[in-house]
C-alpha cells in the first residue's frame, strides 16, 4: 500500500538531485531553476519529463579524477594536421582548403551535368 507513494517520492528525489548536480550545458530546453520548480510542483509528471527530454544523455560524466574537466573533455587533434610543435601547419591548412575547393567544384560540375541530362531527357530536375 505504501509502495507506490514511496516509488514516486524516490523518483522525485532522484530527479531533483539529477537536475541540481547537472552542469548548465547538460540541461536542455529550460533553465535548471525551471526544471527544479517543475519537478517540485508537478512531482511525477515533472520527473518523467525531466528524465525523458530535460537532460543530456550523450555526455556522461567521466570517472572522478584530479585533472581539470576542461582538459578531460578537450578533443584530441589528429597528428597529421600538426607540425613538430603541436601547432597546425599552414601547409596542412592550405592542402585541406584545396581539397575542399576541388571537392566543391566537382560537385558543382556533377550538378550541372545532371541538370543537362535531365533537360535532354525532357524532364527538369
Amino acid at each position: 500500500m505504501f509502495i507506490i507513494p514511496l516509488v514516486v517520492f524516490l523518483v522525485v528525489v532522484a530527479a531533483l538531485i539529477d537536475v541540481i548536480t547537472r552542469q548548465d550545458s547538460q540541461v536542455k530546453h529550460l533553465p535548471k531553476m525551471a526544471w527544479v520548480l517543475l519537478v517540485v510542483f508537478l512531482p511525477l509528471i515533472g520527473s518523467i519529463v525531466w528524465f525523458t527530454v530535460g537532460r543530456e544523455y550523450s555526455s556522461l560524466p567521466s570517472p572522478a579524477s584530479f585533472r581539470s574537466p576542461r582538459v578531460a573533455t578537450r578533443p584530441q587533434p589528429r597528428r597529421s594536421d600538426f607540425g613538430a610543435y603541436g601547432q597546425r601547419d599552414t601547409e596542412a591548412e592550405l592542402e585541406a582548403l584545396e581539397r575542399e575547393i576541388e571537392y566543391n567544384s566537382k560537385q558543382a560540375q556533377i550538378d550541372r551535368l545532371e541538370a543537362q541530362l535531365g533537360e535532354r531527357r525532357g524532364r527538369p530536375e
